[in-house]
Formats: structure tokens, C-alpha cells, sequence
């Protein structure tokens, strides 16, 4: 079965990569994926694929081996892009102006298209079904994941397990990396209003400012973690944009703040909640203002449940050498795929796309990211061999 489907992974290669310029050169923004959703149709179809649409854009296929088994397991891809001017001069880049793919979510469809026609070939030789899931506004709140569970991805037939498979730079091509248990960071939006009299600078006696509120807000804040978290508990708090609209000799009327809360419990992030809005709304109202502290509910912690983890692990070391599988650290970033994690078996691992030579070692979210797609020769196989391992074949 492992040489067969590395054969169907060789032989399928040169289409993933041109489905993935392909979807690459077409970004779409979250929620309206609507071509790329075609195109993932078309090809499921020409395979003979089944297929449902889901949350508008969101494509979920069945794949059922024909060897009996009430047993199923779910592969999720996503497929939007991010509001990103590219920099490239590759022949695949953008053609959608300030629109790009610069967090690998074409890798992802395209790869999970590829191991999609592996299946589609060997269906009569495993045991059980696999769900494919192509998803709808990763990047974006509420996120796609969390819209298309609601609209029940998770049941008819429901898997017990679901993997996801997410490019990352820091790891060599060739390579692969997991982590057992609490992997990546809950994320909250934060808006914050700090409302003050404003005037002329030179009379700050007679104004009431909404800058010197804010700037005590963001240092205070910051308290939150250094005095209120365990320590032993990953806690961040940032603050990225800051809109005063006053001028050198102008104290506005009142300055927005925008910033990112993340951690790793759920009760320690509810009770933050509450300490962030209690001591900025008491410091303004100290000094004379007020402040409006809204905070937009992100995505949860995500975890991979580890008798699953530690299986996809070993099945990846089987297909690609141990040598070839590497650990993983927490990740402070955050990932929709966490709403799976939370209802159901789940592993998040990642796929190595990083070569100095290449150039492809820049971050997610630039505007000079990019792959190596020699990473394609490993990717859809081996979720491929994971998912039929994972299914008792």
C-alpha cells in the first residue's frame, strides 16, 4: 500500500503543482472562495469524487473505500487568501491586486486535491471513509471551521478523527513536525475606545487628554500578564494599532486602540477578560475619561489529542523515515482548526517548506512568501498513507 500510493504521489505531482499556481495566481478573499471552490469541484468530479457544498463556499467530499468499515476520518484544507500586496516575480503570483496566498492555504488545497486522487485510486483496496474538507475564511472571524461544524461537517457520517496539514518555513523541505497536547494559542480581538475633552495643547490644564489615558492604559495593561498569569501559562497581550487623529498642537477628543489577546486555558482567558476591562475602564475613569473596552471572541486553544498524534507520528516516520519527523514547540499563533480540536480527535501537524537556497524561508503573512514545492512531492501521500493507517488499512 506505502509503494503505492508514493507512486500515485509521483505520478499526480506535476498537476498538484499546477493546481497550486493555479489557485495561487487566483486568490480569493475569506467567505468568497468561489472559484477556487470550482475548481476543487471540477477536479473532484472528473474523479469521481461525491461532493457537498457547505457554508457557501466550503466543499466537503466523501471518498469510500470498498472494503466495508463503519470507520471515517476527516482531511481539512483551507482555502482563503489574505488582504497581502505580493512581491514576487514568479509566473504564478497574484493577479488580484493586494490580494495573495501568503499562508499557504493554496499548498493546502492543492495537496489535499492530490491526495484526494490517490484515494479516488485505490478505493478498492482500503477498508472505511475518508471526508475531505475544503474550508472557507480561516483568516477571518468567525472563522470557517466554527460556520461549517454548525452546519454539521462532523456528522453523515461523522469522523472520529480529523487531521490538518499546515506548511511552515522554519522547517526544512523533506520534513514534517508534530506536537502532542496543547499546540497553538486562543486569539481575541481587542477594541478599545478611550474617550477624554480634547483642545489645544498648549492648554492641557483645561482638556481632558485621551493620549496620556491611553499610553497609562497600555503599559497598565500589561500587568494582566506579568502580575495577574501563571507564569507557567503562555500569555500575550499586544497592541498594534493606535489612532489619535490629533495633531502636534491637538489633544483629540478620543483614541482607538486595536490589539491581540492569546493563551492557552480557557478559564485563565475568560477571567483576563474580565481584569482587562475592569482596569481600563477604572484608570480612565481616574483620570477624567472613559473607555469602552470591547473584545471580539477569537478562535480557541487548539489540541491535538494525543493517542491520535502520537499514531500520525508514527505512520509519518514509517512513510518518510524518523529521521524525516521532527518536534514541534508551541505556537502562540492561532488556527480555526482548534474548533475541530474541541468537538472532536484531532491532529494539526506541519509540512516543511523551508529552503535557504530557494528562498523560501520567509514567514507566513509577508509579502515575499513562498514555498519550496518540492514539498509537494511528500505532502499528499503522506496525509494520504496517515489517513488509511489511521482507518486500519
Amino acid at each position: 500500500m506505502k509503494q503505492k500510493i508514493q507512486n500515485l504521489s509521483a505520478q499526480i505531482y506535476p498537476e498538484v503543482i499546477a493546481y497550486r499556481h493555479h489557485i495561487h495566481a487566483n486568490p480569493e478573499l475569506s467567505f468568497n472562495e468561489f472559484k477556487t471552490a470550482a475548481f476543487i469541484k471540477e477536479k473532484l468530479t472528473a474523479w469521481g469524487v461525491e461532493f457537498t457544498t457547505m457554508a457557501n463556499t466550503g466543499v466537503v467530499g466523501l471518498i469510500k473505500g470498498d472494503i466495508p468499515s463503519d470507520k471515517v476520518i476527516a482531511l481539512r484544507a483551507d482555502m482563503d487568501a489574505l488582504p497581502i500586496k505580493e512581491i514576487s516575480d514568479k509566473p504564478y503570483k497574484s493577479n488580484v491586486d493586494g490580494v495573495m496566498h501568503a499562508c499557504g492555504h493554496d499548498v493546502h488545497s492543492s495537496s489535499l486535491l492530490g491526495t484526494a486522487y490517490i484515494l479516488s485510486q485505490l478505493k478498492n483496496e482500503f477498508s472505511g471513509t475518508v471526508k475531505l474538507i475544503f474550508q472557507p475564511g480561516e483568516e477571518l472571524l468567525p472563522g470557517g471551521a466554527s460556520i461549517m461544524i454548525k452546519e454539521g461537517v462532523l456528522q453523515n457520517p461523522a469522523p472520529q478523527a480529523i487531521l490538518g496539514q499546515h506548511v511552515m518555513p522554519f522547517i526544512p523541505t523533506g520534513k514534517v513536525g508534530f506536537r502532542s497536547g496543547i499546540y497553538m494559542a486562543s486569539t481575541d480581538e481587542l477594541y478599545v475606545t478611550v474617550k477624554g475633552k480634547g483642545g489645544h495643547g498648549a492648554q492641557p490644564h483645561q482638556n481632558i487628554d485621551p493620549v496620556l489615558i491611553s499610553a497609562h492604559l497600555i503599559v497598565a495593561l500589561q500587568q494582566i500578564v506579568s502580575r495577574n498569569a501563571d507564569p507557567r501559562l503562555p500569555t500575550v497581550l499586544s497592541f498594534g494599532k493606535i489612532n489619535a487623529n490629533g495633531a502636534t498642537n491637538i489633544i483629540p477628543g478620543e483614541v482607538k486602540l486595536e490589539g491581540t489577546f492569546r493563551t492557552l486555558n480557557e478559564n485563565w482567558r475568560k477571567d483576563a477578560h474580565h481584569l482587562m476591562k475592569k482596569m481600563a475602564e477604572g484608570i480612565a475613569e481616574s483620570m477624567g475619561g472613559s473607555c469602552e473596552f470591547n473584545i471580539m471572541h477569537g478562535y480557541p486553544f487548539l489540541i491535538n489529542e494525543p493517542h491520535l498524534t502520537a499514531n500520525a507520528r508514527g505512520f509519518a516516520e514509517d512513510y518518510l523515515g524518523e529521521e524525516n519527523v521532527v518536534d514541534l514547540d508551541m505556537w502562540m499563533a492561532a488556527e480555526d482548526f482548534a474548533y475541530y480540536s474541541q468537538v472532536t480527535n484531532a491532529c494539526f501537524y506541519r509540512l516543511g517548506t523551508g529552503n535557504a537556497e530557494k528562498g523560501t524561508t520567509n514567514s507566513v503573512h509577508t509579502p515575499n512568501f513562498d514555498i519550496d514545492e518540492d514539498a509537494l512531492k511528500i505532502s499528499t501521500g503522506l496525509m494520504a498513507y496517515i489517513a488509511l493507517k489511521q482507518l486500519g488499512n
